[in-house]
């Protein structure tokens, strides 16, 4: 039995096709983002966010964020 395997490009070009028109384009989009690098020092950006703050204070940031988008849905 033999298998021909397509092209990479052809492969992909597929995939987000009946993804998008599954999910739609939105949602598409934002799961092969999750796939994709990105840019940057990780470690200096979240060193230069955090600076100087607890754990305490991290999570609270957190906790009032997420209370705070609950309230504007």
């Amino acid at each position: 039995m033999t298998i021909e395997l397509k092209p990479l490009s052809e492969v992909n070009h597929l995939a987000i096709r009946l993804l998008s028109e599954q999910m739609g384009i939105v949602d598409t989009l934002r799961f092969v983002n999750q796939f994709t690098t990105g840019q940057g020092d990780y470690t200096k950006e979240r060193d230069a966010l955090i600076h100087g703050l607890t754990l305490d204070e991290i999570v609270s940031a957190i906790e009032k964020k997420h209370s705070g988008q609950k309230s504007n849905d």
